[in-house]
């Protein structure tokens, strides 16, 4: 019998992504695991509903025997075979984030011979999670460079509370791995503002629109058109530099006005401008398991979330590699990822 790997769930920042990696890195290795206090540190811990699908497709995919798969669950044991590249649909059934299901899964599918195709049906713009343009514009051409070819379409938007949105991914095997150097993001070259509703007013969006020119003064501004059955707003930034693509997204609240969804958006971007690093603290910890299943790499971030620290931790128990963190002599933090092959 293989060891099983015993996780706490509430280690670290205590959320979702210590089961969604230990589901990616479990069946990659073939290593089971049993996950006890679920989401800990969550208002509502133990499995809501995206969390469950997250689970019921790793089982699919890898045909795994599964005990605690049920909503509200604390505790998880998870017993992969074989991974199958193949075509999947999946539905979460609610407006829970469809990329969080698709970064559960692409470490696994990328690793097989043949291409994969999934569908994946809930929530594309998602407060707690990347949005849809975000891993379009910014996690997908990043990890490209590590020679990762998945493409990715938006059939549908989906926003809380209704969902409805729909996306396709394709993903071929990773035959051609490469090391990541993102150390230095060279001279900007652009910024490009974006703005975009679902089923609500064209001026909620002409609004955000007006006030990321005033404060960031973008190289081009665009309106963006959204197809779907929910309702919603997002506004986004993406900050081209010579080495790297940046995004920064902000999404529409009730009670929140349109100026003020822009004017943070607008400080998060001069935030980034003012520091020397190339990527931001989200894209920080979505790079760590690429890297550690390929061959490594190192980048400038622009800080190590609590979040961060915990994905290290717990790729570091599945997989034998390494990694480092520090800081440069600007105050710059820095990550090194030593791939365990």
């Amino acid at each position: 019998m293989t060891t099983i790997i015993d996780i706490d769930g509430s280690q670290g920042e205590g959320g979702g992504q210590i089961l969604r990696t230990a589901l990616s890195l479990s069946m990659i290795t073939g290593k089971p695991f049993r996950l006890v206090n679920i989401r800990a540190g969550r208002k509502k811990p133990g499995l809501m509903r995206q969390h469950l699908v997250c689970v019921q497709a790793a089982q699919r995919i890898s045909n795994a025997s599964v005990q605690g798969d049920e909503l509200h669950s604390q505790q998880l044991e998870f017993f992969p075979q074989g991974i199958q590249a193949g075509q999947y649909d999946f539905n979460i059934g609610t407006a829970g984030s469809t990329m969080l299901v698709l970064q559960t899964l692409l470490p696994a599918l990328l690793l097989q011979e043949k291409s994969s195709r999934i569908s994946i049906q809930g929530g594309t713009h998602n407060p707690m999670a990347p949005t849809a343009d975000f891993i379009q514009q910014c996690f997908l051409p990043t990890i490209s460079r590590m020679g990762i070819d998945v493409e990715f379409e938006v059939e549908q938007a989906g926003f809380f509370p209704i969902g409805g949105g729909k996306v396709t991914a394709t993903i071929q095997p990773w035959q051609n791995r490469q090391s990541l150097d993102l150390t230095k993001r060279g001279e900007v070259q652009a910024v490009n503002s974006y703005a975009g509703v679902l089923n609500l007013t064209d001026d909620i969006a002409k609004r955000e629109m007006a006030v990321l020119q005033d404060q960031l003064s973008p190289s081009h501004s665009q309106q963006v058109y959204l197809k779907g059955i929910s309702q919603g707003n997002t506004a986004y930034v993406a900050v081209h530099s010579e080495q790297h693509c940046q995004l920064f997204t902000a999404l529409g609240e009730m009670r929140k006005s349109a100026e003020r969804v822009a004017h943070d958006l607008a400080r998060e971007v001069k935030n980034y401008l003012k520091s020397n690093a190339v990527v931001d603290e989200h894209l920080a910890d979505q790079l760590l398991l690429p890297l550690a299943l390929g061959n490594g790499g190192t980048f400038t971030a622009q800080c190590i979330s609590e979040h961060t620290r915990t994905q290290a931790a717990m790729i570091q128990k599945f997989l034998d590699c390494e990694i480092k963190f520090a800081t440069t002599i600007d105050g710059t933090d820095l990550i090194t990822v030593i791939a365990s092959h």
